[in-house]
């Protein structure tokens, strides 16, 4: 039986794993085992990342909704729970761009629901 090398498999897996890492500093975009290291770190990264955008965005529409809602004169909890009351199926980051970019069709929802 002949003998199977692997030459051409382990070039490219090896060269993959050495473009994931490029721009990394030092030995981490050079050597492979610590690029596989600073891949592999990076990836959980990136996973961690796109979880957190998420929090990060709303968040951030709450507290565009907060500020256009105590310009008004009532909270945001009271705001969110008379829209439900209400049946108005607007989510918070709709709610936001009226509140920062249309303020006055906000102010017709907030009359709306009676807050």
């Amino acid at each position: 039986m002949t003998r199977v090398k692997h030459a051409p498999s382990s070039l490219k897996r090896r060269k993959k794993t050495l473009k994931a890492a490029k721009g990394g500093e030092g030995a981490r975009s050079k050597l492979l085992k610590t690029a596989k290291e600073a891949v592999r770190k990076g990836m959980i990264y990136n996973y961690i990342g796109r979880k957190k955008k998420k929090r990060d965005f709303r968040a951030l529409w709450i507290a565009r909704i907060t500020a256009a809602c105590r310009a008004e004169g009532t909270s945001y909890s009271k705001f969110i729970a008379a829209l439900k009351g209400e049946k108005v199926e607007l989510n918070r980051k709709m709610l936001a761009e009226l509140a920062a970019n249309d303020t006055r069709a906000f102010k017709v929802l907030i009359k709306q629901v009676k807050v």
